[in-house]
């Protein structure tokens, strides 16, 4: 371990080197001053303040009063460089953000003259000299702290493609800045530095040297700094933090020098007051709101952070789950949350035009009536697209005729601030009222652009949720016409075969054995009709009927006998395996009703159809097939299943459509072959009432269409 007087040596040779490669590089950089420019002038004068500084440690010591006054020159030059490269891109907007910052540090680091003026004044008496000794270390710090601060900015500020020419600058001032926050924090915690980290102080200044000169060497890039928001409030809580561990320190020092010996319980005082207004003010919203909008003005060209802005905008409308509330209160919400507006109200036109209140968000105490606003107030809205400063109506002031819209219960409550048009395609679809925030103050241009921007956006909501309950409600309508649809394509078929029945009673009324087939036609067809209404929920979601084993050849038997009356036989049954499936056997019928119908419809008066059943795998296999016109592979891919579409005269185009979905709502599949001159073949696959709980859902009873065509 060195003795003190080693210490002492080396400390004068540390010094002495800083001091030498301080004035070396302050040469070579005025030599490049040309490409150097103010900041490379203001960097060597940093630089001859530097060596300076050094040189008066070596000669009168550290704590000297020329020393002293040296270092306070070195801070400040360097402040003043750092001040330069902040304001290399010649833009006066990069640097708003840091002028307070820059200011309050000169200002702390000019008050060490003041302070060793006292300390000359006061040499003699041991407590004044001891308290700004501790004043002034504490200064010290805060300059540091505040540079530092300003270093990383300078660094994290410059875009990615520049930071490589700013690297070793900034890491020489971090070392420089650095070492003295490490110092002084030492000197103040215990009363005095050791000789180790005075000596060790001039070698940082030799490391601060070769760094800059590295710096220095790299290639020279236009500067350009891009201001963050974020990083600028942080610089000025770490500045208020510095601020107030300054004043804590003064205060109880002077209380402890004037306090005698009640000092340590006037310390104890001060700190409980101190912490009992921190808590008290802290958590106050409108000192919150007071001091974003005192920095927002201050300190930045605009008043909002646009990209923050936007991310916090669409995070609250797009909130979803149970939890979220309705879309209405989410747009009133986000609209309030750019001003800081505390409520707000939604108004949206009515049946006759006029403005009826849509939502509430946190303003129960607005007494709206039934009609908001008058019809006009569309109209003006509409035309003007501008935002509505209540403020200024209540005033007397009138722009574009908005007084004579604005109503007399928006005028009394002076909670309300302003009005945002929510325009859609130059139609009105909704106008936010809002609350009026916890710091006054008067909307500007920055305001009303931002907010018309967001209501535009938030009218586009309100259009899309407004078309989706249209279409909603469109559905339905639909879904009640289709069952409709399929009621009268029933009838239809009814009368038909009630038709036909009239015209055979004609010539076949004698005859016992067609009187009896008429009693039980007439019975099919009134158990048809009554059994109508009850049919029609089976369309709807999960409205299908309970599923039941069902015979195969009993189905398809009674629906050859309702199409075989008398002598007139046109419905065969060619072949019949028995079997029983799984599946509602009314549906089961109706389905093949449609399915014999159209196969009759395609045919010739005198060809039949037939029907024929046999097993396939765990599905029995139903086939309808007659040797009509047929069908084109087009036509059953794009036609046969689309509702109301029809190839016969009169016809609904229904029949083929309801027999998909029935079969598909049973668990079965419905395949079509056909071809154009020949016949088709529809194909009915539904499962085995003994296969149960054997296999998954046939592909197709989702929805998917596998028609195989010939």
């Amino acid at each position: 371990m060195p003795s003190p007087i080693g210490w002492s040596g080396f400390s004068q040779w540390t010094h002495f080197a800083g001091a030498f490669c301080c004035v070396l590089l302050a040469v070579w950089t005025w030599q490049r001053r040309e490409s150097g420019g103010k900041m490379g002038r203001m960097q060597v004068f940093a630089l001859v303040v530097s060596a300076a500084w050094s040189v008066l440690v070596i000669v009168e010591g550290r704590s000297s009063p020329l020393a002293l006054m040296a270092e306070t020159g070195r801070n400040l030059a360097w402040i003043a460089a750092l001040y330069t490269m902040f304001s290399r891109d010649d833009e006066a907007h990069s640097l708003r953000p840091i002028r307070l910052v820059i200011a309050a540090l000169a200002f702390v680091e000019l008050l060490q003259p003041a302070l060793l003026v006292m300390r000359l004044r006061f040499e003699g008496v041991a407590a004044v000299d001891g308290m700004i000794l501790q004043l002034s270390t504490m200064f010290r710090l805060l300059v540091a702290i505040g540079a530092l601060v300003l270093v990383h900015n300078l660094y994290a500020r410059s875009i990615a493609q520049q930071r490589g020419a700013m690297r070793w600058t900034c890491a020489a001032l971090a070392v420089m800045w650095g070492y003295d926050l490490n110092f002084f924090t030492i000197d103040y915690l215990a009363g005095g530095v050791p000789p180790e980290m005075v000596a060790m102080r001039g070698a940082a200044l030799v490391a601060f040297a070769l760094l800059l000169a590295l710096g220095s060497m790299r290639e020279h890039v236009p500067l350009r700094l891009s201001p963050s928001r974020t990083v600028a409030f942080q610089s000025l809580s770490l500045l208020v933090i510095g601020i107030y561990l300054l004043v804590m320190i003064g205060a109880a020092q002077s209380l402890a020098w004037f306090g005698g010996g009640s000092g340590r319980l006037a310390q104890l005082a001060f700190a409980f007051a101190t912490t009992i207004a921190c808590l008290w003010l802290l958590p106050s919203g409108r000192l919150r709101s007071w001091l974003k909008v005192t920095v927002a003005k201050h300190l930045f060209q605009h008043r909002y952070d646009y990209r923050a802005e936007w991310l916090r905008f669409t995070r609250t409308i797009g909130r979803a789950g149970p939890d979220a509330p309705p879309l209405n209160e989410r747009l009133v919400k986000a609209v309030a949350d750019i001003t800081d507006s505390a409520c707000g109200l939604l108004l949206v036109p009515g049946e006759c035009g006029e403005l009826v209140l849509g939502a509430r968000w946190q303003w129960r105490t607005a007494d709206v009536p039934a009609e908001a606003m008058p019809p006009s107030a569309t109209a003006l809205l509409e035309r003007g697209s501008f935002i509505i400063d209540l403020d200024e109506v209540r005033d007397g002031i009138d722009h574009d005729g908005e007084s004579a819209i604005v109503p007399q219960w928006l005028r009394d409550d002076h909670g309300a601030w302003a009005l945002v048009p929510l325009l859609h395609f130059e139609r009105l679809v909704g106008l936010v009222a809002l609350g009026r925030p916890p710091v006054a103050r008067k909307l500007d241009w920055e305001d009303f652009d931002l907010l018309r921007v967001a209501g535009q956006q938030l009218a586009s909501y309100l259009a899309e949720h407004a078309g989706q309950a249209a279409l909603l409600e469109a559905s339905r309508f639909d879904e009640f016409n289709r069952r409709i649809a399929f009621v009268m394509h029933d009838i239809k078929n009814l009368a038909s075969q009630l038709s036909l029945l009239s015209r055979n009673a004609e010539r076949h009324a004698e005859n016992p054995a067609f009187r009896a087939d008429m009693l039980v036609t007439l019975h099919n067809a009134s158990e048809k009709l009554n059994a109508l209404l009850t049919r029609l929920s089976r369309y709807g979601p999960g409205g299908g009927g309970k599923s039941e084993a069902v015979p195969v050849c009993e189905a398809i038997e009674a629906v050859a006998a309702r199409y075989n009356v008398g002598e007139d036989r046109r419905v065969y049954i060619a072949d019949c395996e028995p079997c029983t499936i799984l599946a509602e056997r009314e549906a089961l019928e109706q389905v093949l009703q449609h399915l014999v119908q159209n196969a009759l419809d395609a045919s010739a008066a005198a060809m039949p159809v037939f029907l024929h059943a046999s097993i396939d795998g765990l599905f029995a296999r139903i086939e309808v097939i007659d040797s009509g016109c047929g069908m084109s592979a087009e036509f059953v891919r794009n036609r046969l299943f689309k509702p109301f579409v029809s190839s016969k005269p009169n016809g609904f185009g229904i029949g083929a459509f309801e027999a998909r979905e029935l079969v598909r709502a049973m668990q079965g599949r419905l395949d079509v072959e056909s071809r154009e001159g020949i016949g088709s073949r529809f194909t009915v696959r539904l499962p085995l009432a003994a296969a149960k709980g054997m296999m998954a859902p046939q592909p197709g009873a989702d929805g998917d269409d596998y028609e195989r065509f010939a």
